[in-house]
């Protein structure tokens, strides 16, 4: 087997070749002068089990074509089996359609890739895991959530879990799981016309004196996290920190964090955000799952 990375890995190709003592090949890359992307792999693949590391982080569009790209190349060089791993995964929130005559990316996004030449795909903790029923191949799902929990365990005396909506609860009581304590959940409404977001507080205990962790599987703009941090801290939160799996923190999402009180954001390296923050690793749980 050879593990090649892609152009965008975050160092997880370098790890997993170190745990699993398969060879690393590096893709060669280039952007020509229009824009377009050059793709080269240095290697002979012909007869070989491949597998591409390749994360979709910002620039998404970039990143998941040079995926696209690096597929077909490792396809055509011969491959009998390849498996993409692809530790953030972009476009899966558009997992059905909200309103009429909207594109169903994530079924387009899983279609491409294995129509591009992967076997098996490798996901850590997509949005919805039902969601990859639409990948025609093998999907193998990595939970990153007891990591995190350990992480958050160093930073918390007494934890109360908090979901920002109905759709991160089952995230939630995983969380709260791992660390032996209860979980809750906030009602979210948003306008599929405007984008604006509405939270308001359903029924959730008086919060007096917990360190209040509120999970999600993304953070994009961190607007949802900053109003459930303000219901959190209006209901008696001693402290509040945030724990998502996919930091992708556009848009001021920080200041914005941090203006809310949210006085830590974890997150795993699926994405490596250019804010300061605290990452956990989880390239073994990917190594055990090729």
């Amino acid at each position: 087997m050879i593990i090649v990375g892609g152009t965008s890995t975050n160092g997880v190709d370098g790890r997993l070749s170190k745990l699993t003592g398969y060879p690393l090949v590096k893709v060669e890359s280039k952007l020509f002068p229009d824009g377009e992307s050059y793709i080269r792999i240095p290697a002979s693949l012909d007869g070989e089990e491949v597998v591409l590391v390749q994360t979709t982080q910002p620039p998404q569009n970039k990143n998941l074509l040079e995926l696209l790209l690096t597929l077909e190349a490792i396809r055509d060089m011969g491959a009998t089996k390849i498996t993409a791993v692809v530790p953030y995964l972009a476009y899966l929130r558009q997992d059905r359609r909200f309103t009429d005559g909207e594109a169903l990316s994530a079924k387009t996004i899983l279609n491409l890739i294995h129509a591009a030449g992967a076997n098996t795909l490798v996901v850590v903790e997509p949005h919805h895991r039902e969601s990859m029923d639409y990948f025609p191949g093998e999907v193998r799902i990595v939970d990153p959530i007891p990591s995190l929990a350990r992480e958050a365990r160093k930073r918390v005396e007494r934890p109360f879990v908090l979901a920002p909506d109905r759709g991160a609860l089952e995230r939630a009581e995983r969380l709260a799981k791992e660390l032996e304590t209860n979980f809750s959940f906030l009602e979210k409404e948003r306008d599929r016309k405007t984008g604006e977001v509405r939270i308001r507080q359903a029924d959730i205990p008086p919060l007096n004196g917990y360190d209040v962790i509120l999970v999600d599987d993304i953070i994009s703009t961190g607007g949802t996290l900053a109003e459930a941090s303000r219901i959190a801290y209006s209901s008696g939160a001693r402290s509040v920190i945030s724990v998502a799996v996919h930091l992708l923190l556009v848009r001021d999402a920080m200041n914005r964090l941090r203006e809310a009180g949210i006085r830590e954001v974890i997150g795993t390296n699926t994405v490596v955000p250019e804010e300061r923050v605290t990452l956990v690793d989880v390239s073994d749980q990917i190594a055990v799952r090729l």
